[in-house]
Formats: C-alpha cells, structure tokens, sequence
C-alpha cells in the first residue's frame, strides 16, 4: 500500500475508529468499572488493597488482551476492506491513464463495491462511444478525402491536357471544368452544412407541407421524364408545420434527387405526405434493387453507400440522406427507411 493511497488511508481510520472506542472502553471500565468493583467487594467483608489487587489481576488484564485482539482485527478487516476498494479504484485509473494516451481499447474490470462497479461501467461505455466515435471519424476523413480526390484528379486532368495542347480550349472543354469546380463547391457547402458552419439561419415559420411538396415534385419532373420515370403523388391538404422553409425544401429535393438517382429507368416513384398522430409524414418510395436489412439503419451516415446498385457510379457524394437526418431531426422530427419487395422508402415526420 503507498502512503499517501487510499488503502493506507483506510487502514489508519479504522484504526483510529478502534483507538477511540478503546479509550472510551477502558475510562469506562478503568474508572467507573473499578468503583463500582471496588463496592462490591467492600460490601463482601473484602478489604481495598486487597480488592484493588483483584480487580487489576483479572479486569485490567482482560482489557489489555481486548484492546490488542481489537487492533489485530482492525488492522486485517481494515486491509481487507482497503484492498477491496483501492485494487478497483486503481486500475480505473490506470485504464482513465491509458485512455488519455490514445488507447481507446483500455477498460477496467468491474468489481468492487456497488458504487464503484457503477463508475466502471460508465467508464467502459464511454471508451466504447470513444472508440466507436474515433472509428467513424476515420472512416469520415476517409471518404472525405476520396470524394475531393476524384473532382481534383479531373480537374489536374483537364488542365494539363490543356496546357500540353491535347485538348482544346473549347467552350465544352471549360463546361466539364466547371463541373467539377461545381462538384466540389456542393460538397463543400454539404460539408458546411453537416458542421452546423455557415450564415445566420432564418427562423422557422408555419408552412404548407403539402404546398411545399408538391413544389419540389413539379421542379424535379424534368429528371424524371428523362429516365421515363412515373411518379405518382397523393397529398392530403392543409397539413401545416412549423419549420425553416429553405431547410425543409432541401429535405423534400434530397429525398427526390435520391430516388432518381436509384430508380432504374421506366421505373416507378411514389410521394405521399399524411397527416399522423400529431405529427404529419412525408414519404418518398421508389421501385429497384432492395437495401440489405442489416445496411438500413446505416443509410443515415455521412458518405455510407450500399454496395453494388448503390456506389460512386451514381453521381452522389454520399451525405444527402445525413443532411436529410439532421434537418429533420433540428426541426423536432424523425426519420426512417424500408426496403422490401422491391420497393424502397424514406420518410420523415414532422409535428404538425
């Protein structure tokens, strides 16, 4: 045990706790135990010497005795009892130790005391969130760094063909440079966007939801007819809810965006927008490859893609459907997906 540790610190309280019940015991004994022996044995026809001699051969030998079995019990009990509470105490902070030097692996056992098995439980799960949070931090830089790889790869492309005289300066050569510049200006305000980073936001304000949808549907007819896409619209009216209108346009447009993108052509999309249990729902279902049940709850992460049908080949930067999830859920609502029997759903709700 170190001297300035808590088992030390323990073993000397419960030592001190035995030193004070002895002393109180032994004034108690020594002196009122005496007196009233001393009586006693006076009222026996004994006489003081001789009483006195009595009582300090047997009381005061037993007291003795008590007092050093008391010591040795307190000292054990004392040890017993620090080691228990000290060994735990000190790997969680060995464990806290190695956490703080990057070791996000580094939990502690759960032992000891309620109290103390309670604080190493916390502190597992927080290493676990640590670990899980680092996990996806790296897999973000990651995807980041490949998505502004491929836009700046063709721009490097592009322009040095044009300075070794490959391609020409042409009008059509300067659009697929602007197109890229364009890729990458989306991604960075997607990115801004997904930060929380950027200009004053407006305030929220009632809006028509129906209104709104069914703005976003016209402006995106062009896409669909493209690609010979059906879409199909029921929107119940006058459902009203309160939200930034620029935000929740962004919403309703990702989700469409999404589906042109992963509807095959001459397929089928459906958008709906219900009132529910007080809130109202806006869904965006459309005909093609299913999403893996176990992928599902991942299609809300920033750059996460579905492998095969849904990757890179599509266009998308990967993070639509995340900035879909956080301004919905910045508005008080929720989000969710389904995918089965070949159709594909987004939703979210909103009080209403």
């Amino acid at each position: 045990m170190r001297p300035d540790g808590i088992a030390t610190r323990i073993v000397l309280a419960a030592l001190a706790v035995v030193a004070v019940a002895l002393a109180i015991l032994g004034i108690g004994v020594m002196r009122v135990g005496a007196e009233t022996f001393m009586r006693l044995m006076a009222a026996a026809g004994e006489s003081a010497e001789a009483a006195g001699a009595m009582f300090q051969s047997s009381v005061t030998g037993i007291v003795l005795v008590a007092a050093i079995v008391a010591v040795v019990v307190a000292l054990v009990l004392g040890s017993f009892l620090a080691r228990r509470i000290a060994r735990p105490i000190e790997r969680l902070a060995e464990a806290a130790q190695r956490t703080a030097e990057g070791d996000l692996r580094a939990t502690t056992p759960v032992e000891g005391p309620a109290e103390i098995r309670a604080l190493a439980n916390a502190f597992n799960v927080m290493v676990d969130r640590l670990a899980e949070q680092d996990a996806v931090r790296r897999e973000f830089v990651v995807n980041a760094s490949h998505e502004l790889r491929t836009p700046l790869t063709n721009l490097q492309g592009y322009l040095e063909a044009l300075r070794d005289g490959v391609l020409p300066p042409d009008p059509s050569t300067f659009d697929s440079l602007r197109e890229e510049v364009d890729r990458l200006t989306r991604l960075a305000a997607s990115l801004d966007l997904l930060a929380g980073a950027g200009d004053e936001r407006p305030m929220p304000e009632d809006l028509d939801l129906g209104a709104l949808v069914r703005s976003a549907v016209e402006l995106t007819g062009p896409s669909f007819a493209r690609r010979s896409i059906a879409v199909d619209t029921s929107i119940a009216p006058a459902i009203v809810v309160h939200a930034r209108g620029d935000e929740l346009a962004q919403v309703v447009s990702n989700l469409l965006q999404n589906a042109i993108r992963y509807t095959p052509a001459s397929g089928k999309v459906r958008v709906t927008v219900e009132r529910g249990v007080g809130d109202a729902v806006v869904r965006v279902a459309n005909s093609g490859s299913e999403i893996p049940a176990e992928d599902l709850p991942r299609v809300w992460e920033r750059f996460f893609r579905v492998e095969r049908s849904r990757d890179r080949a599509s266009g998308g930067a990967g993070i639509g459907l995340a900035i879909v999830k956080r301004l919905v859920e910045e508005a008080g609502g929720r989000v969710g997906a389904t995918s089965e029997a070949g159709v594909t759903t987004f939703w979210f709700s909103l009080p209403s």
